[in-house]
């Protein structure tokens, strides 16, 4: 598992943080793991803007929505 620089860390927490508004109060527990989760997976793939780690939250978001979650 490679090391996340800070700046990665923070794109990572601010893109969890707004893409969890757009669920009901927030987002549960699993739905806010899952995407983080994701996030974890593209930013030890190299993939670390808010641009880019906000691509893959919103797909996550858009799996969650479409299991009814």
């Amino acid at each position: 598992m490679t090391e996340l620089s800070e700046r990665t860390k923070a794109n990572m927490d601010v893109v969890l943080e707004q893409t969890c508004r757009q669920l009901p109060h927030g987002g549960d527990h699993d739905s806010r793991r899952f995407i983080a989760e994701r996030l974890i997976e593209a930013a030890q793939a190299g993939h670390s803007t808010l641009g880019e780690l906000g691509i893959i939250a919103r797909r996550a978001l858009a799996e969650i929505l479409a299991k009814g979650g």
